[in-house]
């Protein structure tokens, strides 16, 4: 039956996984100091976490073919066309749904997903530079969905060019330069016999570690700096207490992994990002509701 292919094909778009992209979308919103539509902001997050997002996901599910564990799916079902039929489906809807929220936020949408599509397309397939791929998602699931989100809301020009606010965008983005490699560590042995050199692969697994702590820690020394600047330090101490469970699992992982390296594995990593995806959506949706309230 073509509708039992399609309902099987669907959950490689990983829509669940999306919640791990959510701090992002927050922190956009919390950074903004002006007042935005509640509905705009709905309509933000369906076209980028129900629909760009699992577009994605998807393709990428496509053209890796998968056979271990994949973020957010353990055992990822067989990859068939019908999944890319849901991409384009899902594309089709994210770009539509865009131009309902403004030109200027619909053009930012097509040129994230045509850049999602660079990184696993064969043709072109980013992922197989390490140092390249690595700029391209910090910078593009970052500062850029950063400002997209902003952009999206309906934030005036002169609210996304502040010099705070770019500098928080640079932030989200340190974050990402941080927390990607971990997401990698995992899949070292598919990513050799597919030819891909992620970064976490020419890092190997210790400087991985290393890596991810010294890019959370400049992300965080930013951050605090910024707050400062804005002269808002009750955002800084909800983001300090917010993350405390965050490092500490991560001093834990890490100290795992350095006597162990096995403990680098599909489990421990998407625990890692559970908790933080949780912990700083929490310390950004509490910012957003106390500048609000």
């Amino acid at each position: 039956m073509p509708f039992a292919a399609y309902r099987r094909a669907l959950p490689l778009l990983r829509i669940p996984f999306s919640v791990y992209l959510m701090p992002v979308f927050w922190f956009g919103l919390s950074a903004l100091r002006g007042p935005f539509d509640g509905m705009r902001t709905l309509g933000v997050f369906v076209v980028l976490h129900v629909l760009a997002y699992p577009a994605s996901n998807g393709y990428n599910s496509y053209y890796d073919r998968d056979e271990g564990s994949i973020g957010g799916l353990k055992q990822p079902p067989k990859v068939s066309e019908e999944l890319i039929h849901l991409v384009w489906l899902f594309d089709a809807l994210a770009v539509l749904g865009s131009i309902l929220l403004g030109l200027p936020f619909a053009a930012m949408v097509a040129v994230y997903l045509a850049i999602s599509k660079a990184y696993s397309y064969e043709g072109i397939r980013l992922k197989k530079y390490p140092l390249i791929s690595t700029l391209v998602v910090v910078v593009f699931q970052g500062a850029f969905t950063f400002l997209m989100t902003q952009v999206g809301v309906g934030a005036a020009a002169a609210q996304l060019t502040e010099p705070t606010n770019l500098l928080l965008a640079l932030v989200s983005t340190l974050f990402l330069c941080g927390s990607y490699p971990l997401t990698q560590v995992y899949q070292h042995t598919e990513d050799r016999q597919r030819g891909d050199q992620t970064l976490s692969l020419l890092l190997g697994i210790r400087g991985t570690f290393v890596f991810a702590a010294i890019g959370l820690l400049l992300g965080a020394l930013v951050l605090a700096f910024t707050y400062w600047q804005r002269q808002e330090l009750r955002n800084l101490i909800i983001f300090l207490l917010a993350t405390v469970p965050v490092v500490a699992l991560f001093n834990s992982w890490a100290w795992q992994v350095w006597r162990n390296p096995a403990a680098a594995d599909f489990e421990h990593t998407m625990r890692m990002n559970q908790v933080s995806s949780l912990c700083l959506s929490a310390a950004f949706i509490t910012m957003l509701v106390w500048q609000h309230l």
